[in-house]
């Protein structure tokens, strides 16, 4: 039996007694996109499959460094509440084989119950059931820029995350050489995504020493989700086995351009049609794609907290550095937050270009695809496509982008929208603990602010 014929809890039982494992693991994504999770007997996981079993709500109630939530209102989980179990279930069909353990099997967890509206996996099936409702089936990928390094989780921290030694030198884009020379390490990573069902479509070198973008392929949304979020764990743990480390932060250095982790999202009817294509419409795009472009675009500033979740996010939304600083769509055009891509009724797609690879998966595309299909339900209209640079345009006020995860947190909060998209708790809670991550970094003394003002001030 192959992880992939898992679909229902008999089928767990099944695989589980094939393979003759006394132990499985089972994992669950938190707000930040950080996997937990721990090994389970099989025992144990018997006798969970129908009822579920209790995870410590603290996954709510710290960051992600295991820093409790202080002196911001959440009010779910904290010493207030003593920290008890959430409910949470198995998902049988997340099944997957864990190369890098033998027959190691992996099954994925989500939140239920009461603490089922700050689930990220259970925000994002809320928003593909809105989907179904309105009739249309999403298909997503997602692609991430990520840099990898000759160094270990102990000499980064000895280095003070200094002078680290990349895997390879130089702005070498697309490079044969590059590919060809770190051969096995591409060999183990594409070997790895097929094994785990997160299959890549491209990889390539990327302008930046040791930088490193995958695509992968298109699929339903939340498996699309499940994939971009494993991807992004398993990489990490594949690097850092061979005494290498990749990082997926959205800027890790001011001398190079940030890491994406674009989106790429399209509609399909319930007949299985595509409907973001329109042969007798400009560039084929459909009412229902245009209107979609719409919601992405009027709500962008409103759930960019949702997309750029860390402080470290607006370090890459500046001007010329492939990163959008307005919420902008044009044809075609990399400038843009937005992208259309013209193309055949299959291909045709709208990418969400402000997404960096430091996203939760399942939260970016809640947002991607929540404000699109509220586009819909509203017929929103857009601005008209824009043609050559938007970093050289100027753009209305209601455009512009948060500056700041502080300043992203309060547009979130005071959303009618984002409320009505994925309900008061997410947004309360999740806004709270984007505050937190907010007066965390103004804490700190960065290496500026010593450079600049201890001898002069």
């Amino acid at each position: 039996m192959n992880p992939s014929d898992v679909k229902t809890p008999a089928d767990v039982r099944a695989i589980v007694e094939a393979r003759g494992l006394s132990h499985v693991k089972v994992g669950v994504f938190d707000l930040d996109g950080v996997m937990r999770g721990k090994y389970l007997h099989r025992d144990k996981l018997y006798a969970i499959l129908d009822s579920g079993f209790g995870f410590c709500d603290v996954l709510f109630g710290w960051d992600s460094n295991d820093q409790l939530y202080e002196n911001v209102d959440v009010t779910y989980t904290g010493w207030h509440t003593a920290f008890p179990d959430a409910p949470v279930r198995l998902v049988p069909e997340s099944c997957r084989d864990l190369p890098l353990e033998g027959g190691m099997l992996l099954f994925l967890l989500e939140f239920v119950d009461q603490a089922e509206p700050l689930c990220p996996r259970g925000l994002l099936k809320r928003v593909l059931k809105r989907a179904d409702h309105l009739g249309y089936a999403v298909t997503a990928a997602a692609e991430f820029e990520f840099f990898v390094f000759d160094e270990t989780p102990d000499s980064i921290r000895a280095k003070g995350y200094r002078g680290l030694k990349n895997l390879s030198p130089g702005f070498f884009g697309y490079s044969m050489i590059r590919n060809s020379v770190h051969a096995e390490v591409y060999r183990d990573l594409l070997a790895l995504c097929q094994a785990m069902r997160m299959p890549v479509e491209g990889i390539h070198t990327e302008t930046g020493p040791g930088v490193i973008e995958a695509a992968l392929q298109y699929c339903e949304a939340l498996e699309a989700a499940d994939r971009g979020a494993l991807f992004k764990t398993f990489t990490k743990i594949l690097f850092q086995r061979q005494g290498k480390m990749a990082t997926f932060m959205a800027k890790w250095s001011h001398d190079y351009p940030g890491q994406s982790g674009h989106l790429h999202v399209s509609l399909k009817g319930k007949d299985g049609a595509p409907v973001f294509h329109d042969a007798a419409k400009p560039h084929n795009i459909s009412d229902q794609m245009r209107w979609f472009i719409g919601g992405q675009q009027a709500l962008m500033p409103e759930l960019l907290a949702m997309v750029a979740s860390t402080v470290n996010s607006y370090t890459r939304l500046i001007p010329g550095f492939w990163a959008p600083t307005d919420a902008t769509w044009g044809i075609e055009n990399r400038t843009c937050a937005l992208r259309a891509i013209p193309g055949s009724p299959k291909s045709q797609r709208v990418e969400y270009r402000v997404a960096a690879a430091d996203i939760n998966p399942y939260l970016a595309l809640a947002a991607a695809i929540g404000s699109g299909l509220w586009g819909i339900e509203n017929m929103v209209e857009p601005d008209a496509p824009i043609q050559g640079n938007a970093y050289a345009l100027q753009h209305a006020e209601k455009r512009q982008l948060p500056r700041s995860l502080g300043e992203a947190s309060g547009r979130l909060k005071g959303s009618t929208a984002a409320r009505d998209l994925f309900g008061d708790a997410f947004v309360d809670h999740f806004a709270a603990t984007r505050m937190w991550e907010q007066n965390e970094a103004s804490r700190a003394i960065t290496d500026w602010q010593l450079a600049r003002y201890f001898e002069i001030i």
